[in-house]
């Protein structure tokens, strides 16, 4: 995540503007040619008062950040917004967002390019946005191909194959979310009330929360039945106790991890891209925790007992390094894209 901002002074030109809408929170910067921040806030996203409204308080925040840096809109070459959901990326509209029950069928992009100046945005998905911003700049900085499964509520994902995000014919690529890992009748449904198996019904963390929640009620022995007496129960609160080395929270991880892992093998013998990357709230404290690292060791050790061997010798399977921030990040970087190939430049 980013510690610091680059001067205004100090930034490579073109700067680029980065939209992450959230179910909660939209996140958005003012970006440099070479992915450095130089400003972000962060405002509410209110869904409930839809989103043309959203488009005039995102513009009326933008302003505040350029007023902050001393900039105005001349400064600013092109955007980049990502939203969560199902989405028509050639007409960019918005379509059904299950975290956004009032964004329906909305020309959110062209919307957003009439409210800024009429500047050039580039749509995607908010995972796709998220895997471009750790290509970019993050941990695939080096690489050219790589997964981004982007781990929270629900599972997310982003995929690019030598240096191109993979949209697909109906802007449905890369939801690596919606993969099969249990082929059942009665295997666990999707977070958003979708299909039966997928791996978001067993790696995210609602599913982290049903699964724990059913062990607990089934008597099992944790330090967690008694905060749950007094607390709702939160993947957080897991992490927690799993940290403290709580037996019952550290096997709920290692089978979410399993689960993953599983994913993650259908997801690199289809596309083999050498670096499969996981972001998103939910990385258990990620590398610096033992819960993270717990976690991790479990997706690898899957992905190693099920993987052909050559792939399995030469993926790597690592934590993102952006945090929060690669969403607006990789929002710009993929305006930059769209504002290159208008102008007919590389964009390395």
């Amino acid at each position: 995540m980013s510690s610091a901002y680059v001067s205004p002074q100090d930034a490579q030109r073109p700067l680029f503007v980065g939209v992450d809408v959230g179910g909660t929170g939209i996140k958005l910067g003012i970006v440099d040619d070479r992915g450095q921040s130089l400003a972000e806030t962060r405002i509410e996203t209110q869904q409930e008062r839809g989103p043309a409204d959203a488009v005039q308080r995102i513009r009326q925040a933008l302003d505040g950040l350029l007023e902050g840096l001393g900039l105005d809109w001349d400064a600013i070459t092109a955007m980049g917004l990502g939203t969560p959901g199902t989405q028509d990326g050639r007409r960019g509209m918005i379509l059904a967002p299950p975290n956004l029950p009032n964004w329906r069928h909305f020309p959110i992009r062209d919307e957003l390019s009439k409210a800024c100046e009429g500047k050039l945005v580039a749509y995607a998905n908010d995972a796709n946005a998220a895997a471009y911003g750790e290509f970019w700049v993050g941990r695939g900085r080096d690489a050219s191909s790589m997964i981004m499964l982007t781990l929270g509520t629900g599972v997310g994902g982003g995929i690019i194959i030598d240096e191109q995000l993979v949209d697909g014919a109906n802007s449905f690529g890369s939801e690596c979310g919606h993969i099969i890992v249990d082929s059942r009748e009665d295997a666990r449904l999707c977070v958003w009330g979708g299909g039966r198996g997928e791996l978001e019904a067993y790696a995210s963390a609602s599913a982290v929360i049903e699964r724990t929640r059913e062990r607990l009620m089934a008597g099992e022995e944790s330090s967690l039945q008694g905060r749950v007496a007094t607390e709702e129960l939160t993947g957080y609160m897991v992490y927690e106790e799993a940290n403290r080395g709580d037996k019952l929270a550290l096997e709920i991880i290692r089978e979410t991890g399993r689960y993953l892992g599983i994913g993650i093998v259908t997801l690199v013998h289809a596309l083999d891209p050498g670096l499969v990357v996981l972001g998103g709230a939910m990385n258990f404290g990620g590398e610096e925790a033992h819960a993270g690292r717990v976690f991790l060791e479990s997706v690898r050790e899957e992905f190693r007992r099920r993987a052909f061997d050559v792939v399995a010798n030469n993926t790597a399977i690592e934590y993102a390094r952006l945090g929060g921030d690669a969403g607006y990040i990789g929002a710009a970087g993929l305006g930059r894209l769209a504002w290159k190939k208008a102008n007919r430049t590389s964009a390395p």
